[in-house]
């Protein structure tokens, strides 16, 4: 490591040149070929992904994004000809604009069903051409402009629909600028240098760049979600600006030591820029973990995320080194290089809040791990109430159409008609056909049911479609049960003796599938992605003691993240002030996708503070010395990064998007905690009280495993002596 480090040094402006033409190389072709993100929150081989494979096939037309426009009238009814002369007008340029497949409007032949008993609510159906996350942006942003056009002081107009939810609900970058910014003024009283604090934030927006530009290009090849971009940035700049912190600050006590700028660079880098790379590693394999699933979204988001990590990384021992060395110096405050020039090299002192800390988890271990251990537990206890599904626009702010266009839907026709159920029946004989029929009148009976719309079959088709409106809405448990028995009980029993073939699909029955194919999964990528940090953590401190503290106490993290999002959106204690919407189940895939950051995350800090500890195991074989100036002297840089990674994903819970608002929310309290609690208290009383077994390790598990070393060589005195190599002019501090 100290020989890249010592060759972006010397070469410090190609390196800097060499990241701006990556970045601005990726900006380009980022630019011309565009983005193909696609969002679709189906699992393979389910009964609902089946029921879509078959419309499509089938019927390409009726498979495209269905949105609607619904209206309501405050002083008379929308049967009135004034309202109807001004929606039908409406509605015929809906249907010539480009993307629009048809509009089936409630004032046409056979749309008396489309409005609502009292008169004052009526709705149409937009039919795209393309599913919602292939149809074009500013064709639906057109289309919306037209609706908005429709509305008056007595008549209230508002959309709703996957593809105009999305439209209306664009992250916009602010969340990503408050992070920085925030994370800046810490580097400020962190390091009293505007050097120092701004180069984890040019190293880590460096990486973070190429990872979303390169995430864009990536899309062309690999199925990846629009908000894998959102999560990527989210990761990428917490772990890029705290990995950029560490390699800093070891420089910064290099240079107090005496260390030339060339020598202080490399020896960070072969230090904490080692350790670095070890903490990258184990974010990258928590993330691809979830290849492990087999669920298309996932992997996209897995990829996107991995990806910009692992460029963070990349920026961290390459592009960081050469803005070391183009700073000097000035990556000091000014009085450290007064002290520096005045009285010499400053030799590190182990005193402070935090020596005193560690000195007093030392003499009091077992309480304090009690009582830390208590409140990581309380937080924790809401996960038991854990239920997943798919947030949809009645988890919107109140302020939106999406939440409009859904409560006047909701009032209007119940419930239920916000995620009707869409039956897909191929019917290829005549006794099929019959059995179809029968399961249509059959359907009008089954308890949970409000309504069954069955079009009739054109002559020569053999593929039909029943949509079903529950009694409940679409998050309810009811609802999921009514799927269920419609499976189970009620197609199984139409289909028998025949050759006819239903299945249950539509927007709400996929929710209920991919949640379900996530939850039977979990257990699987949880064993996966421990056994590997098990393992990693084996490998580098040569100890199974240590790393079994390591994974419990991930694991205990993530119980406080689910706790945090469950009281917060599942129970809705805090969801519309955040702008999140109202109280509903968490996203299915945010277990997955946040135990596989929560795991990389707090595995980085187990690195951080344990590669201390060992090193000076290594040099004293004094357990309660290495555990105590371990904690010590990792105290401070650890809360500090702690601090700003989680003010990075907290700026995300204000997003507006309530996936990103879960994400900020539950990874910004658990990162806090997990510094806070866990590592600057559980883990180092645990290994006070377990004493020299922390590092033990079978012999002949010590051969099987390959050796490898995170600390790098041990500290030594700087060399002040002619040693053949020509001081650096800046290594002589200069100004004030």
């Amino acid at each position: 490591m100290s020989a890249l480090a010592r060759w972006c040094y010397r070469h410090r402006l190609l390196t800097a040149l060499i990241w701006l033409g990556v970045l601005v190389g990726l900006g380009a072709v980022s630019q011309s070929v565009g983005s193909a993100f696609s969002t679709t929150l189906s699992a393979p081989s389910t009964e609902s992904s089946k029921a879509l494979d078959l419309l499509k096939k089938n019927s390409p037309a009726a498979s495209g994004d269905r949105d609607t426009v619904v209206w309501h009238t405050s002083g008379g009814k929308v049967t009135d000809s004034a309202v109807r002369q001004d929606l039908t007008g409406v509605l015929d340029r809906i249907a010539k604009a480009p993307g629009v497949a048809s509009v089936s409007s409630p004032y046409a032949p056979g749309g008396a069903g489309q409005i609502s008993k009292d008169t004052t609510t009526a709705y149409a159906t937009v039919t795209l051409d393309k599913a919602a996350n292939d149809v074009d942006k500013a064709q639906v942003e057109h289309v919306i402009s037209l609706v908005k056009q429709a509305r008056t002081d007595q008549v209230d107009v508002q959309y709703g629909g996957q593809a105009f939810r999305a439209a209306e609900n664009e992250i916009k970058p602010t969340s990503e600028i408050v992070g920085v910014i925030a994370a800046l003024l810490i580097m400020l009283l962190l390091f009293r240098s505007l050097w120092a604090a701004t180069l984890p934030i040019l190293t880590a927006v460096a990486g973070v760049g190429a990872g979303i530009m390169g995430t864009g290009v990536l899309s062309h090849t690999l199925s990846i979600p629009d908000v894998a971009t959102t999560v990527a940035a989210l990761v990428g700049l917490g772990v890029g600006i705290d990995y950029a912190l560490f390699i800093v600050n070891r420089h910064r006590k290099g240079l107090m030591a005496g260390s030339s700028v060339e020598d202080a660079a490399a020896r960070a880098l072969d230090t904490s820029g080692r350790a670095v790379i070890f903490a990258g590693l184990t974010v990258v394999v928590a993330l691809l973990g979830q290849y492990a699933l087999g669920i298309g979204f996932l992997n996209g988001m897995a990829a996107a995320s991995a990806l910009t990590v692992a460029l963070t990384v990349l920026a961290s021992i390459t592009l960081l080194p050469a803005l070391l060395g183009l700073m000097g110096h000035r990556v000091l405050s000014r009085k450290q290089r007064t002290r520096l020039r005045e009285h010499g090299p400053v030799q590190e002192e182990q005193k402070g809040v935090w020596g005193r800390w560690a000195s007093a988890v030392l003499a009091k271990p077992r309480g304090k791990a009690l009582l830390a251990l208590l409140v990581m537990v309380v937080i924790s206890l809401p996960v038991f109430s854990l239920r997943l599904g798919n947030a949809d626009a009645g988890n919107d702010p109140s302020s939106s159409a999406s939440r409009q266009s859904y409560d006047l839907l909701a009032d209007g026709f119940g419930p239920g008609f916000n995620g009707p159920l869409l039956l897909v029946a191929q019917a290829p004989h005549a006794k099929d056909k019959t059995a179809l029929e029968s399961l249509a009148t059959d359907l009008s009976g089954v308890k949970g049911v409000a309504q069954v719309v069955a079009p009739p079959l054109a002559p020569g088709q053999d593929v039909a479609t029943i949509q079903v409106v529950p009694t409940t809405s679409p998050q309810s448990v009811q609802t999921t049960d009514l799927i269920t028995h419609l499976r189970d009980d009620v197609v199984p029993g139409a289909e028998k003796g025949t050759d006819l073939q239903v299945y249950v699909g539509g927007s709400t029955a996929s929710g209920v599938d991919f949640s379900d194919v996530i939850v039977s999964k979990l257990p699987l990528f949880i064993v996966i992605i421990v056994s590997l940090g098990c393992l990693l953590m084996m490998v580098a401190f040569r100890s199974v003691l240590v790393p079994l503290i390591g994974v419990v106490m991930n694991l205990l993290t993530m119980g406080v993240a689910f706790g945090a999002v469950v009281a917060a959106f599942q129970w809705g204690w805090i969801s519309e002030a955040l702008g999140a919407g109202a109280a509903g189940p968490v996203e299915a895939f945010a277990p997955v996708m946040m135990i596989a950051i929560l795991f990389g995350l707090s595995m980085d800090y187990q690195v951080f503070l344990i590669s201390r500890m060992h090193e000076e195991w290594t040099l004293s074989r004094d357990n309660a010395r290495a555990v105590r100036i371990g904690q010590a002297e990792t105290g401070r840089i650890i809360t500090a990064a702690a601090v700003i990674m989680a003010c990075v994903f907290a700026a995300f819970m204000f997003s507006g998007q309530r996936i990103v608002a879960e994400f900020g929310l539950g990874l910004a309290l658990a990162v806090l905690l997990d510094v806070l609690l866990v590592r600057m208290v559980i883990v180092p009383a645990l290994m006070h009280l377990f004493g020299k077994r922390n590092w033990w390790l079978p012999r002949w598990l010590d051969k099987l495993l390959p050796h490898l070393s995170i600390e790098g060589t041990p500290d030594e005195a700087p060399d002040t002596a002619a040693d053949g190599r020509e001081r650096d002019r800046q290594d002589v501090p200069v100004g004030r």
